[in-house]
C-alpha cells in the first residue's frame, strides 16, 4: 500500500459513530511507524478519517469502552472549554506551550490577543451563512519547532436552517484512548457556540451534524493488544465478553449527577495544584 487510506465513517450519536471509525481504521488502516515508537512496537494502525455525526446532542452520548472515567470526561471538557489548566502555560521547563482554550480564546501574536470563540459567534449571529466563522491554534512560530505541538488545528462552523454545523480538523487524533473524549468535549463546545449565537441574535439555534477530520486518525501499535481485548471483543457476538449496544453504551441523564458532582472536585484539584505550581517558582 502506497497510498495512506481515506476512510468515513457515520452514526446518529457519538458512541456510534466512534464504534464505526474505530471498525473501519482497524480492518481498512495502513501500517505505519510512529515517532513515538519503541523498540519492539508493532506498527500503528492509520488512515485519513472523515468521522460525521448526525445528531451529536442524541442519546446514548457515552461510550463505556472510552478510555477513563465520567471525572477524566468532565475534566478534560472543563480544560477546553474553561481552560481550567491554562495556568500550566507558564514557560516552565516541563510545562504546556499551549492549551486548546488558550489558542481559541487568547490567540497570542505581536499584536496582540484575540477570542476568536466570541467573534465567530458574533459572525454566525449577524449571517449564519458565511463562510468566515473559524478559529485556529497553529502558531507556526511556535509550533513548527515544539515536540508536541497542538493536534487540534480548526473549528468551522456554518448556519443552515436555523442549525448549526461545525467541522473540526484535527492533525493527528489517538482513536481509542482519545477519541471519545475529543468527540464528546468539541461537541460540547459547538452546543456551547450555538447558544452563545442564540443569546447574541435573540433567536434559537439548534445544534446539527458534526463533522470530525483527522489527517492521521491511529490506534498506536502498542495499544493494539489492548484495544482488541477491551474494545473488539465487546462488539464480537461470538465472544463471552459480548455487549449489545445498548449494554456498551449510557445515556448522559443517568449519570449527569456524577458529572455535575465531579465539577468541585475538580476545580479543587486544580486549585491545589495551581498553588503548588505557584509555590514552586
Amino acid at each position: 500500500m502506497n497510498n495512506i487510506p481515506i476512510l468515513c465513517s457515520r452514526g446518529k450519536n457519538i458512541p456510534e459513530a466512534w464504534e464505526d471509525s474505530l471498525l473501519q481504521l482497524y480492518y481498512n488502516g495502513c501500517d505505519i511507524a510512529t515517532q513515538y515508537d519503541q523498540e519492539g512496537d508493532p506498527l500503528s494502525k492509520d488512515c485519513t478519517m472523515i468521522i460525521e455525526i448526525e445528531d451529536p446532542l442524541s442519546e446514548p452520548i457515552i461510550h463505556k469502552m472510552m478510555v477513563g472515567g465520567y471525572e477524566d470526561l468532565q475534566e478534560y471538557t472543563m480544560e477546553v472549554l474553561d481552560g481550567i489548566k491554562d495556568y500550566l502555560i507558564d514557560g516552565k521547563e516541563n510545562h504546556w506551550i499551549y492549551s486548546y482554550h488558550d489558542r481559541l480564546r487568547n490567540y497570542k501574536d505581536s499584536v496582540g490577543s484575540i477570542d476568536q470563540i466570541a467573534i465567530l459567534c458574533e459572525q454566525l449571529a449577524k449571517c449564519g451563512y458565511t463562510r468566515r466563522a473559524q478559529a485556529i491554534t497553529w502558531n507556526p512560530f511556535i509550533d513548527m519547532f515544539d515536540e508536541h505541538p497542538p493536534c487540534l488545528q480548526r473549528l468551522y462552523f456554518r448556519i443552515i436552517n436555523d442549525t448549526l454545523n461545525m467541522n473540526l480538523h484535527i492533525r493527528s487524533n489517538d482513536a481509542f484512548r482519545a477519541g471519545f473524549m475529543n468527540l464528546y468535549t468539541f461537541t460540547r463546545l459547538q452546543e456551547y457556540v450555538a447558544k452563545e449565537v442564540s443569546r447574541i441574535s435573540e433567536k434559537e439555534i439548534r445544534v446539527g451534524c458534526y463533522r470530525h477530520i483527522a489527517d492521521s486518525y491511529h490506534i498506536y501499535g502498542s495499544n493494539i493488544e489492548e484495544f482488541e481485548n477491551r474494545f473488539l471483543k465487546c462488539i464480537d457476538i461470538k465472544s463471552n465478553l459480548y455487549r449489545t449496544f445498548e449494554e456498551r453504551t449510557v445515556r448522559y441523564e443517568d449519570v449527569k449527577d456524577i458529572m455535575e458532582e465531579a465539577i468541585p472536585i475538580i476545580k479543587e484539584k486544580v486549585r491545589k495544584h495551581a498553588e503548588e505550581n505557584s509555590m514552586g517558582e
